[in-house]
């Protein structure tokens, strides 16, 4: 009777007897006669990218989706804003109207792509730049992806494939609420109107406050910092010495006349909104992708956006200073490359570039002026305080010829905009640094002696220093904060526009050449 009640369900059912009529257990019959997704053959003509042949070939030709994995594949897809990904759409996530075996074959091809996208980076840095050198995370995610759908981890996979560091985080966080912020405002409402100068009492002084905290130029109101970099109470309309000071940082950064006064030009830069923020963010992610996920422990990273270098021994920040990096036109190109040696009283061997362009029409007279020789067709500088190099070069091994080293022109180190250079890298007070590395590396008495010598002597290091010469415009400073500054070569645009974002209106650092050093 239990039987016939049963079948006369109006929903079909099957009854599987298993160790006996006790255990019997009931399933829809749909639902048994309905095959897995994991059961399902593929057709070999149906997948051509010979990565996804490789994936198939190991399942055997059978499909790869379960409905867990699907669910956890959208889940991770509409969470991509973390990464600054959400521009963008990878074809074949949600392939609804294929067949379940196409489906299957599209869905494998978005997850790779942006698998790819986690681990390494939606574009290839090899395409933007003519030299790029520095080392590149290696993930197979092709097979990785096999595994995390064979496991049913697909969500922890995908977690693990962008970097896991704080400065990732802090960056992630800051563009989700900038751009959540974007879409709140809307159209924001430029700061209009006309001069603002010292003194003045003006309704726009607020959000001229907040905008110059925003890009780092001031301290947030109630903070800690020193009273005269503090942004004003948000109700005062007083424009006071303190916001023409930090409005002229922003000046000198944007390449604007640095005069403290809120004018035209000024205006163009304040008015850059929460959506620019984000697009420069979204940038920013993407760059810390291209990077190998555990540097080394030592080194020396130089961040050519924001003209400053940062010292890491065994994994912390021991020494951070100013750096003076490439004009644009002459730009430092982004590469790995280590110090193998100090170069105490170093000469100078003018690029020819600089010899046939700068200095082609110099004479005998600027030549002694300038402690130069003639030697074998080349100009060449000597020893001394007035070398272009000033005291210590930090030779690098790469075939660029860049590297770190002195100046006899420190006052530069004063500039908020210091892409002044030929492309290489001057440090501030860079004979305390290299007194630093060598204490540091076990060689200080031999620095020391070839010092004295007033004559260019080479002092190798025990061990090579990796550098790291980094282009990161928006990026943590010391105080944890997000900081904000130019794209002085103008390398964010095409990486945002194949990340999705809408053009900038932001403008480019303008900086002066100053001299004809390297």
């Amino acid at each position: 009777m239990r039987l016939k009640t049963l079948y006369q369900s109006t929903v079909p059912l099957l009854i599987l007897l298993t160790h006996g009529a006790a255990h019997a257990q009931v399933f829809p019959i749909d639902a048994v006669a309905r095959p897995d997704p994991i059961a399902m053959a593929i057709d070999k003509g149906d997948v051509t990218d010979p990565k996804l042949r490789t994936l198939y070939a190991k399942s055997k030709w059978r499909a790869l989706w379960s409905k867990q994995s699907i669910a956890a594949f959208e889940s991770a897809l509409a969470d991509r804003g973390r990464h600054g990904l959400d521009h963008l759409a990878f074809a074949g996530a949600d392939a609804t109207d294929a067949s379940p075996a196409v489906a299957d074959v599209a869905r494998s091809r978005a997850a790779v792509s942006y698998a790819e996208a986690l681990a390494g980076g939606r574009i290839d840095p090899a395409s933007l730049h003519e030299v790029y050198t520095l080392p590149r995370p290696k993930t197979d995610v092709t097979d990785g992806l096999g595994v995390a759908l064979a496991t049913g981890k697909l969500t922890e996979w995908l977690e693990s494939l962008a970097p896991q560091d704080a400065e990732y985080r802090s960056l992630s966080d800051a563009y989700l609420r900038f751009s959540q912020a974007a879409a709140a405002a809307g159209p924001t409402q430029p700061i209009a109107g006309g001069v603002i100068r010292v003194g003045t009492r003006d309704p726009r002084v607020a959000a001229i406050a907040d905008q110059l905290t925003q890009s780092g130029y001031m301290a947030p109101y109630g903070s800690a910092a020193e009273p005269s970099l503090l942004t004003p109470s948000p109700t005062s309309a007083l424009y006071t010495q303190a916001l023409a000071d930090a409005l002229k940082r922003l000046q000198t950064d944007y390449g604007i006349a640095a005069d403290g006064v809120v004018g035209p030009e000024t205006l163009r830069v304040l008015n850059l909104g929460a959506g620019d923020r984000a697009r420069a963010l979204g940038v920013a992610l993407e760059r810390r992708r291209w990077l190998e996920r555990t540097p080394p422990a030592t080194r020396i990273d130089v961040n050519t956006a924001a003209s400053q270098l940062r010292y890491y021994r065994d994994g912390t920040v021991v020494d951070e200073r100013k750096v003076v990096v490439g004009e644009p036109g002459h730009e430092t190109p982004a590469l790995a490359s280590p110090i193998f040696r100090l170069v105490a009283n170093p000469t100078w061997t003018v690029p020819k570039s600089i010899q046939n362009g700068e200095m082609a029409n110099v004479d005998d007279a600027y030549l002694q002026a300038h402690n130069m020789v003639l030697r074998d067709g080349w100009i060449v500088q000597q020893p001394g305080p007035d070398n272009a190099l000033g005291l210590v070069k930090f030779d690098m091994a790469n075939n660029q010829a860049i590297y770190l080293h002195d100046t006899s022109a420190p006052a530069l180190f004063e500039r908020s905009q210091r892409h002044l250079s030929h492309g290489c890298v001057r440090v501030e007070d860079a004979l305390g640094f290299a007194q630093m590395l060598a204490e540091d590396e076990g060689v200080a008495d031999a620095w020391q002696a070839a010092q004295a010598t007033g004559e260019m002597t080479f002092v190798p290091l025990p061990r090579r220093i990796p550098v790291r010469l980094l282009y990161h415009n928006v990026y943590v400073g010391a105080d944890g904060a997000i900081a904000f500054r130019t794209d002085p070569y103008g390398w964010n645009d095409p990486i945002a526009e194949q990340l999705g974002f809408a053009k900038s209106s932001a403008r480019r650092a303008e900086a002066q050449a100053i001299d004809i050093g390297p």
